[in-house]
């Protein structure tokens, strides 16, 4: 048996990410063992989507959580790693400046991905757990800047795109009506003649929607349950959705954006049931990340 640690760092619109895993191989197969999840709430978002500039601040504590993510890998003596930014830094005029900035910091490397490149990342992640669930599907990942939407018909992905709809343009009133009916009209489409599907969720706050659901393994939330539940946090002032409901203060306003763009979703497409195997686009980064270091080493080896 062979094992490697690779690392993914996911600069998202609400939390900046480091996913260390260990990638086993035996007799050909290759798995994939989550090691340990850092997460930090620097919310690039807040001011990105409204100014379209993250603040001189916001990307001090942005650079500091990289460089603290430099010495975790290099304790864990990660072989590779990949960095990737998404809806936040897209849309930042100063995104580019500051990947720069890190680079010259730290030394690490941080590529801002295009919402197809998002979308296709999360594609990876999500493909083994399609295969488990049913042979037509449609993931959704919620963001606090964007929800990426992968299509499986017969097993295989068939349409992936990525909307600018997410958790903390919601709370900013950046989503319009507009950008509602393109999702509408692009499920739709795509959906057309695909019948008995399920939808598989993932992103933190359908995760902790979960978990409150207290979901037996393997088994899905019902809408009913999902609505009850978000419309329960909705009940609560955000101080006290801290207080009693123990969310963490960066989850507490975006959580029932979030619940509210699933169930959204899940009406149009009369849809009961919801799985939340708890994957996302840092679990598709390692799998690229893996794919990255193996083909470098082929490369030497020739």
């Amino acid at each position: 048996m062979d094992f490697k640690k690779v690392a993914a760092i996911d600069i998202g619109s609400n939390s900046v990410r480091l996913l260390i895993s260990n990638v086993i191989e035996q007799d050909g197969v290759v798995l994939f063992k989550k090691g340990s999840l850092i997460r930090i709430p620097v919310r690039l978002g807040v001011s990105a989507f409204t100014e379209h500039k993250i603040p001189q601040t916001v990307a001090d504590n942005l650079v500091n959580a990289i460089n603290g993510f430099r010495y975790i890998m290099r304790a864990n003596q990660v072989v590779h790693y990949l960095g990737c930014a998404t809806s936040a830094m897209r849309e930042a005029k100063n995104g580019k400046a500051i990947t720069k900035r890190i680079l010259d910091e730290t030394g690490i490397e941080i590529e801002i991905i295009t919402g197809s490149r998002e979308a296709a990342l999360i594609f990876e992640s999500q493909q083994a757990q399609a295969n488990k669930i049913n042979k037509h599907c449609i993931f959704v990942d919620v963001g606090g800047g964007s929800t990426e939407i992968t299509i499986f018909a017969n097993q295989k992905a068939i349409a992936a795109t990525s909307f600018n709809i997410g958790t903390i343009r919601i709370l900013q009133n950046q989503v319009s009506k507009e950008d509602w009916k393109s999702v509408k009209e692009w499920l739709k489409k795509n959906l057309k003649g695909i019948n008995n599907f399920s939808i598989i969720g993932s992103g933190g706050n359908i995760n902790r929607i979960s978990k409150m659901a207290q979901l037996k393994p393997n088994k899905p939330m019902s809408f009913s349950k999902l609505k009850d539940l978000v419309a329960h946090i909705k009940s609560y002032s955000i101080d006290d959705r801290i207080k009693i409901l123990d969310l963490n203060p960066d989850r507490a306003d975006v959580i029932v954006p979030a619940g509210e763009i699933f169930l959204t979703l899940m009406q149009w497409m009369d849809l009961q049931e919801i799985y939340v195997p708890k994957i996302g686009l840092s679990d598709g980064i390692v799998r690229e990340v893996y794919r990255q270091y193996k083909a470098s080493n082929f490369r030497e080896k020739q």
